[in-house]
């Protein structure tokens, strides 16, 4: 068998119709670095510079994730997309930024870049095929209650993101503390769904009355809440019980900054150090 180490941007590979031994090529797509992988891991280190190799590891890393963001996010990715208005790009990146891990509005965000909502799909689609960024659907099967439909988007890594909304340093507690923490865990799972070779889907869970579960895997069979607390309380479990309500789920979790491991009725509340234990040991999926 031949193997075929792509190194090369999607898109370019795609455009060029380069010949990839259809049914012979693997592809294997690297993420930023996971928790285990990091001695000593330090996660609001993580939070506020992100999980790539050389940000995270640096003492100042804004001048690196500065410099990325120039060399490939704008200048790269523009002249490979052959992208023509630049400021219009320049103002998409930013704004998809605020909408970060939340559900996207494409009129909005056409409105604050001054470009159609057709063209920022097209935006959106090249943040895909260049590995920048990814959706999360909304979970769909056949629900009882009215759902959103539209996506979340992520950037691929925390740093990113940070830098574009130009936050400060990120404390527990803060505001800021809640968006990156659900954002580290989707980089999780979204890692763990790939490198285990399980391939699991991930998706969210909204109501019109904006009852809300952050990731749902597979096909329901696991419901997860992410709370930046670390004192999980009843009033934090309403969408895990509205979903199960509504689904069969084999596992209710809530990720949490809780000290302890404990569980309320049927929710489990772990640690997020102890989640990420039992799902690289495959007991979570």
């Amino acid at each position: 068998m031949r193997f075929i180490l792509i190194c090369s941007s999607p898109r370019k590979i795609l455009r060029s119709n380069a010949n990839l031994l259809g049914g012979r090529a693997l592809r294997y797509e690297l993420y930023p670095l996971i928790q285990s992988e990091i001695p000593e891991f330090n996660l609001l280190k993580a939070l506020n510079n992100g999980l790539l190799p050389r940000h995270y590891l640096a003492t100042k890393p804004k001048k690196l994730i500065e410099a990325y963001i120039g060399s490939y996010l704008r200048d790269e990715i523009i002249s490979e997309a052959k992208i023509r208005n630049i400021n219009a790009f320049n103002l998409f990146l930013e704004a998809v930024a605020f909408s970060n891990g939340e559900i996207l509005n494409y009129t909005n965000i056409a409105s604050e870049c001054g470009v159609s909502s057709v063209t920022v799909k097209e935006y959106f689609q090249i943040l895909e095929d260049t590995l920048i960024g990814r959706f999360v659907p909304s979970f769909q099967k056949k629900p009882k209650r009215r759902v959103i439909l539209a996506p979340k988007f992520y950037y691929f890594d925390i740093g990113i993101a940070n830098f574009l909304l130009k936050r400060g340093s990120i404390e527990f507690g803060s505001e800021a503390f809640r968006s990156t923490f659900e954002h580290f865990i989707y980089q999780e799972l979204y890692a763990h769904s790939s490198y285990s070779d399980l391939n699991y889907s991930i998706s969210y869970w909204r109501t019109t009355s904006q009852i809300e579960v952050d990731f749902i895997l597979g096909n329901h069979e696991v419901a997860i809440e992410v709370k930046g607390t670390n004192n999980v309380q009843s009033r934090h479990l309403k969408g895990l019980k509205s979903f199960s309500e509504e689904y069969d789920v084999k596992k209710l979790i809530v990720v949490s900054n809780d000290p302890m491991e404990r569980s309320i009725g049927d929710i489990a509340v772990l640690p997020w150090n102890q989640f990420l234990k039992k799902l690289w040991a495959g007991e979570i999926i």
